[in-house]
């Protein structure tokens, strides 16, 4: 009888302490969460906005023009997180409860393949008549559909130029999430995955921003560059007539690391978003 009693009273303290632990996750914050629900899409258009010898297109035998528009993204844009986008994008597993601030953590990741649709990926094709031609991101225009709870702030660009080994990684904002909060349990604020390992080890990794856009005058189509401007990608015109096509990769994604990607995003997307080039002869 007394055996019965003891274990009784073990069976109910486990249930009490189920309980109290399901009350924890349930309440906590925890970014990497977010859209893992309800799909989200965001539309995209692109200008590349100077003279006609710079063109733009969706394909290497497209139509070529100053401007193209983009396919709808039609995933989830899940959190995912990178210091290289050559090393592959990564996602949360699994979670473990920290205790000494009774939250859940991320401590378990796998590999996100393109096929998730975790994020956005597209490729873009500039060319030029020109010799030779810088090509630098002038502008990226952005709002929020709530801008309470802006979404922009963990969002992430990146652009890969396989033929020519270059890539670069934006933060579009300098908004702050009012509930950002770091929730990565190897790292700290400032850090983002690792891509050479999958054990959730983090590297510091400090994202381009606007500093390493050009300007660009719509009005007479100057271009002027700031101390910190960076080339995205080189082209070369072939004797006065375009030359060949380079190819340019872009990824869009919800950066999971960033303190900003909070579950208060949830409902939240980008209602616009534009992403305009320009081009600097050499």
């Amino acid at each position: 009888m007394e055996r019965s009693k003891t274990l009784k009273r073990r069976f109910i303290t486990a249930i009490i302490a189920l309980i109290a632990v399901l009350a924890v996750a349930v309440s906590t914050t925890v970014a990497w969460y977010i859209f893992t629900v309800n799909a989200h899409t965001t539309k995209l258009h692109m200008a590349a906005g100077t003279s006609v010898s710079l063109q733009i297109s969706n394909s290497a035998d497209g139509e070529f023009s100053s401007s193209v528009s983009l396919e709808k993204f039609e995933g989830s844009l899940n959190p995912v997180s990178t210091d290289s986008i050559r090393g592959g994008f990564q996602k949360v597993a699994g979670f473990t409860n920290y205790s000494e601030n009774n939250s859940l953590l991320a401590n378990l990741f796998s590999k996100s393949l393109e096929l998730d649709k975790d994020y956005y990926k597209t490729s873009l094709f500039f060319r030029t008549g020109a010799e030779e031609m810088n090509i630098y991101l002038s502008n990226v225009g952005f709002k929020d559909s709530d801008e309470n709870n802006p979404i922009s702030s963990a969002i992430r660009i990146g652009f890969a130029v396989p033929e020519q080994d270059r890539e670069f990684i934006f933060a579009i904002s300098d908004k702050k999430n009012p509930q950002r909060n770091y929730n990565t349990f190897n790292g700290y604020e400032g850090c983002v995955l690792d891509s050479s390992r999958t054990d959730g080890a983090t590297v510091e990794f400090t994202p381009l921003d606007a500093n390493n856009y050009c300007l660009y005058d719509p009005s007479t189509g100057a271009v002027e560059l700031k101390p910190a401007s960076q080339v995205l990608c080189t082209l070369h015109g072939n004797g006065g007539k375009y030359g060949e096509p380079v190819r340019v990769e872009v990824y869009i994604w919800l950066e999971g690391c960033d303190e900003d990607c909070t579950n208060n995003l949830c409902a939240t997307t980008l209602k616009e978003l534009a992403l305009s080039f320009a081009g600097l002869q050499g």
